[in-house]
């Protein structure tokens, strides 16, 4: 198969590959591959693998065609940013070598395996040998590998302990970017344990793997864990414990026992939805007695509602996983009451009235999502209208017919936290009326000089709110005028003045050169400049070359804004 897309085409697109890394890292890319730092070790139709010489030696893999590009680099840029210079510099060699026929020959690793096929079995076992006394990771592969065919049971389980152990141990803490090579070491044990998990040695890999999640859930307090390396490490032991499960079927009522207390009390969730995950394994016999201990727990929980709080020491998320394994048995069951029943044993908060509420709608149950929803409003009305379920109350009120009562409903929720969103709503509800209504109670509120909570400006504050609808219906003279009248915050006026530009430049202009005056102040030339770019635009030469002058005149002192203003 080609090399090329079609013919005359390169098989990665170099327009691509500069929009994915930006043009420095495609300029340092360019150089690595002219500079001959690219070897080729695979060029098959669906992936290209290289070794890239810089300050050390990476591994870049590649798929894709053309504009779709995908792929892999062993470097810490890689690992950070995403797309690499290594990844350019090999993509570029790949279509070098299409472009001159080399994709159709013999690439290195394939030359290599033709190679070896030529020499004997104790020439590549000396080989292999050798290479494993200067490389311990190799070496520890084949160390274990070898257990497998030499130890006997008890033996072979010590030393595959032993290789957990060393493989999960923590010296201090792991900063991110050493993670991935922890990560690596722990992989190479859990491939022995994932060899063995279907054949004899299955009950022993149970255990094994059991000993392997908790040294890894150990090893997780003192690692960055930003890129889910250790939640990745314990997911794949726990499908090497399922599978030798599978295997080895255990006693089905301690096999239950064992997966309640890991799915109630693991704090890294591997084990959540146990009951299903294993439920071929546990059988009805497991099966029954895992419903017996979920509901035995559940009992003891005192229901929870808005009015009374209970006090209790358990786990905080005990009765949410309860609920969850619960929730399995009777869904399997087609008992839909209890489901219901379960969501409403923990009302404590608007959202889990919405909870429950969307429940009911999601089973075709409309009239009682709108009984609990509003149930879930008066319960809480002290503290203030909720917003997910007075728009689910509403909705479902407007659904029925009852628009009078879903407007009112908005209204009550609009006066105290206004949006854009409500606005939208209401418009759409009660007609044109409510509009100007909407409008009218903002432009008071923001006359009276009351706001909401936090700064100053919030985001739903009133000025923000009456300036986004007019910026929405395009009312840019009313718009202007509430910020003369009210106030409003940078951010609303700048929105305002990218929006109105074209209309109202001057006012425009006056805003952007506030917020210059801010970046200077801040120290954040490069934006400063780049906005005093864009002012340009809206006035003509003479008088933007007197503001730049201005500028540079009064903050003249600051010598790395002088250098970006200067041509």
């Amino acid at each position: 198969m080609t090399n090329k897309t079609k013919k005359g085409a390169p098989r990665f697109d170099p327009g691509e590959l500069a929009a994915l890394t930006g043009d420095r890292t495609f300029a340092r890319g360019e150089a690595y591959h002219r500079g001959g730092k690219v070897t080729i070790l695979s060029l098959a139709a669906d992936r290209v693998l290289a070794q890239v010489a810089g300050t050390e030696d990476y591994r870049v893999t590649l798929s894709g065609r053309g504009r779709a590009i995908d792929g892999s680099c062993s470097c810490r840029a890689f690992e950070d940013s995403g797309f690499c210079k290594h990844m350019v510099a090999t993509a570029l060699a790949a279509n070098e070598a299409a472009a001159s026929g080399q994709a159709d020959g013999p690439d290195s690793l394939g030359r290599i395996r033709a190679h070896l096929k030529t020499r004997s079995v104790d020439a590549l076992v000396d080989l292999i040998v050798d290479m494993a006394e200067r490389d311990p990771a190799l070496f520890r592969k084949l160390d274990l590998a070898a257990s497998l065919v030499h130890a006997d049971d008890k033996a072979l389980e010590a030393r595959l302990r032993k290789a957990i152990d060393a493989a999960t141990r923590i010296r201090g803490f792991i900063e991110y970017a050493d993670v991935s090579r922890w990560a690596e070491g722990v992989d190479e044990a859990l491939d022995i344990l994932a060899d063995m998990a279907s054949g004899p040695q299955a009950e022993r890999v149970r255990a094994l793997a059991d000993h392997a999640m908790e040294r890894i859930e150990k090893a997780m307090e003192s690692i960055d864990d930003s890129d889910g390396h250790g939640g990745a490490l314990l997911s794949r032991t726990r499908d090497i414990h399922l599978a030798a499960c599978a295997a080895a079927p255990p006693e089905p009522v301690a096999l239950a026992r064992y997966l309640f207390g890991r799915e109630t009390h693991d704090a890294f969730d591997m084990f959540y939805g146990a009951a299903g995950l294993y439920e071929g394994v546990l059988g009805e016999q497991g099966l029954a007695e895992y419903r017996r201990l979920a509901e035995a727990a559940w009992r003891k929980l005192p229901a929870r509602t808005g009015r009374k709080k209970p006090t209790t020491d358990d786990d905080e998320w005990e009765p949410d996983r309860l609920m969850a394994i619960l929730d399995f048995f009777a869904e399997r069951e087609g008992d839909i009451d209890a489901r219901i029943a379960l969501r409403a044993r923990d009302l404590s908060s608007p959202w889990r009235y919405g909870q429950l509420a969307q429940f009911c709608l999601d089973q075709g149950r409309e009239d009682e999502a709108l009984r609990r929803a509003e149930e879930g409003l008066w319960i809480f009305e002290d503290e203030g209208p909720d917003n997910g379920l007075t728009l689910l109350v509403a909705d479902l009120l407007s659904r029925k017919g009852r628009k009078v009562e879903a407007a009112a409903h908005l209204w009550r929720l609009f006066e105290k936290r206004p949006s854009l969103d409500l606005y939208q709503r209401l418009a759409k509800l009660a007609g044109p009326g409510a509009r100007e209504r909407a409008i009218g109670f903002l432009e008071a509120r923001s006359a009276s000089g009351k706001r909401g909570a936090g700064d100053r400006w919030s985001l739903n504050g009133p000025q923000e709110v009456l300036i986004a609808i007019f910026i929405q219906e395009k009312a840019f003279d009313r718009a202007w005028a509430a910020v003369r009248k009210h106030g409003a915050s940078m951010r609303a006026q700048e929105h305002l003045a990218d929006a109105s530009q074209k209309s109202h430049p001057r006012e425009a202009l006056g805003v952007y050169a506030a917020r210059v005056e801010e970046l200077v102040n801040g120290g954040h030339y490069e934006e400063a400049v780049k906005l005093v770019a864009r002012m340009a635009k809206l006035r003509d030469a003479t008088e933007q070359a007197t503001y730049v002058a201005d500028i540079k005149d009064r903050h003249r002192r600051k010598r790395n804004l002088m250098k970006l203003l200067t041509p």
